[in-house]
């Protein structure tokens, strides 16, 4: 049954139920939690030790119904009633603010003879709205063993170890849904008339993208209707409300931050904020680090012997890797902030507000899920779309994401922005700070645009609405998203350090080499950058980008960051290291004052408006390319969005620099 000796349990429950940070506190893993439907689509694991047990978790993405009708809930049923000999049990958590909604997808569980625990959580959030749970009652009503918990502040958590150590897993023996005459005539005269063979209608093939139900949707609704009958008479003896308790805060709070004007308004304050903070605070560590490696430069250069390595070390690792390493703490401040959010509740309620904006383009509030992580990362936001139901609103929101001002475009827009931008303020707001939110919303636009008109050219696919319950304001936890912040910093720094390593040294061997002069040279070593091997392959593209205000360094490091966008600040900074010509300094500096052979600035503030619209349309990371081909499985859909995006930024990056030199 268990593999490796080893027990397996399975995570599951409603979205937004604390069914994440559940896993989080019994495994010591630090998976990222949301505040909002969507966060986890696929299956996560890990594993704790208890009284010399060893126990591997499944954390199952959040489903309202057994019923798959989205690509995330088809892989929670698939994994459920697929793989019921390889799990001892399920830990089905149930969150006490809702829990008639979370008992509908428990009774189809224990019916189909799965063995469970069931987990009450967030019960004080309950008894501060003046509802009171009989927690005996409840227990006796479900035939199963009732376990409270307060997750975030680990409370309740080794009574779920000690649970699970003494298999206090309860199997229901007989179901308390009787299955109607109409659903037993579809399960056929020779198949088992039981609720677990009906349920496997549901899990036929799907293709790609699809997520159809085999079972008619008006018998599923009949299901519902009468499960909702009997849940209502359980809790109608286990559940009382006082007749009269003050308005929590979080009432008060969606009076404002759900209004159809204001919360608008609020969310364009808070983005405002975050990114003042993204320059403001960040600040000091960039200037240490720039600093740093700026004499770590110097000191390579300086007591290594001289010639290929020193300058290699000195002038293309060293200096690649601090033009990147530089922004870390920008990165790591709004990543902190959007953590915050979600952990306090509030990106729950952007959903909320921006589904009836998106709903004219052709996208629903699910798709802000997506486009909202897709400003940490287009990867995870891409493979975030399972949760949409509707195949045309997750193929729309796919190819749009990526539109979305992610982490990689952070080091761009800041080099370019310090470039062209003054250090002047307004009302105590940052210029650079209100350009920098100018280009995220920038982005958030054309996405909106895009979907407008691909919506056009997408088969329609039924309509859907959005249904959601807003959780209650939380505490965010600040040491935990710290150190997920940390986390994600240190793999922003491995991973495109790794990158940033290799294109340093291959664009270091084709600046170090040129070549051959006269006809006497073996090989041309140690030549001046213009004359390189590298200098000769950007002049070749020259002509092609030239109209766009780009000289041939920038060509070299377009085409480096097609690999990653952040690729480009690297590749920039080891340019401008390996120049004799540039005076010394910061890389910013440098080329702040680099000019053309006519004496025109190379970054004028038209080349810099250029520049950020390029990075801003243009689809630059091979990752995401992959990610995007994996879930449509369709080349034409992925050769159709670089297409897309790569044309609209070399239009509009070329309208913009002739318009504006």
């Amino acid at each position: 049954m268990q593999e490796n000796n080893k027990k397996q349990i399975l995570l599951v429950g409603n979205p937004n139920v604390g069914k994440s940070t559940v896993f989080n506190a019994l495994s010591n893993k630090k998976q990222k939690t949301g505040n909002y439907a969507g966060v986890t689509v696929s299956s996560h694991s890990g594993s704790y030790s208890y009284k010399n047990e060893e126990v591997e978790i499944v954390d199952l993405p959040g489903s309202y119904s057994i019923y798959p009708s989205s690509e995330d809930e088809a892989i929670f049923s698939k994994f459920l009633i697929d793989g019921q000999e390889k799990y001892a049990g399920v830990v089905y958590i149930l969150e006490a603010l809702s829990i008639k909604r979370g008992l509908l997808l428990f009774q189809q569980i224990q019916d189909l003879g799965i063995p469970m625990i069931l987990v009450l959580n967030q019960i004080d959030q309950a008894e501060r709205r003046g509802v009171h749970i009989d927690i005996e009652k409840l227990s006796k009503a479900l035939n199963i063993k009732v376990i409270q918990t307060n997750a975030k502040e680990q409370i309740g958590i080794e009574a779920i170890q000690e649970a699970v150590f003494t298999n206090d897993f309860v199997t229901s023996e007989k179901s308390s849904f009787e299955i109607p005459v109409e659903h037993k005539n579809i399960l056929g005269k020779n198949s088992e008339n039981n609720y677990q063979s009906w349920i496997n209608l549901t899990l036929g093939k799907k293709s790609d993208l699809e997520s159809k139900n085999i079972v008619p949707k008006r018998l599923q609704v009949q299901e519902t209707v009468r499960r909702y009958q009997n849940i209502d008479k359980i809790l109608a003896d286990v559940i009382t409300k006082k007749a009269q308790f003050k308005e929590l805060l979080t009432e008060k709070l969606d009076k404002v931050l759900v209004h159809k004007f204001w919360g608008y308004v609020v969310f364009l304050f808070i983005l405002l904020i975050i990114f003042q903070c993204v320059y403001f605070l960040a600040e000091y560590p960039m200037n240490w680090i720039d600093e740093s490696f700026a004499w770590l430069a110097e000191f390579t250069g300086t007591h290594l012997p001289e010639g290929p390595i020193n300058s290699l070390i000195s002038k293309g690792i060293v200096p690649g890797l601090g033009g990147i390493i530089i922004f870390a703490p920008q990165i790591g401040i709004l990543l902190y902030f959007l953590y915050l959010l979600e952990d306090s509740g509030y990106m729950a309620r952007v959903v909320f507000l921006m589904d009836r904006l998106l709903r004219p383009f052709g996208l629903n509030g699910k798709s802000i899920v997506p486009l909202v992580s897709g400003t940490a990362c287009a990867i995870p936001a891409v493979i975030s779309t399972r949760n949409i139901e509707n195949l045309k609103e997750r193929l729309l929101t796919i190819l749009v994401t990526p539109f979305m001002t992610c982490s990689a475009r952070l080091p761009v827009y800041s080099i370019i922005i310090g470039l062209i931008i003054s250090d002047k303020t307004i009302f105590g707001i940052q210029y650079k700070a209100l350009v920098l939110l100018g280009m995220y919303l920038l982005g958030f636009f054309v996405a909106l645009l895009s979907a407008a008109i691909l919506k056009n050219f997408i088969k329609e696919d039924g309509k859907t609405y959005l249904v959601m319950d807003l959780p209650t304001y939380k505490k965010p936890l600040f040491g935990y998203d710290f150190k997920l912040v940390l986390e994600k910093v240190w793999d922003f720094i491995t991973g495109a350090g790794k990158i940033i390593f290799i294109v340093s040294i291959i664009i270091w061997v084709l600046s170090y080499f040129g070549p051959k002069q006269n006809p006497d040279e073996v090989v041309a070593t140690d030549v001046e950058l213009d004359h390189s091997y590298l200098a000769r392959m950007g002049k070749f593209i020259e002509p092609a980008i030239a109209p766009l205000g780009y000289d041939w360094k920038m060509g070299v490091g377009i085409l480096t960051s097609f690999v990653a966008r952040e690729v480009f600040v690297g590749t920039m900074s080891t340019l401008y290291s390996l120049d004799e010509d540039a005076p010394e300094g910061k890389v910013i500096d440098k080329m702040r004052h680099d000019v053309k052979p006519n004496g025109e600035k190379v970054f004028n503030f038209a080349t810099g408006v250029s520049v950020l619209l390029f990075y801003a349309f243009a689809m630059q990371c091979v990752s995401t390319l992959a990610v995007v081909y994996r879930e449509t499985k369709s080349w034409k859909w992925t050769g159709f969005q670089v297409a897309m995006m790569t044309g609209l930024a070399y239009f509009v990056s070329l309208i913009a620099y002739q318009i504006l030199k």
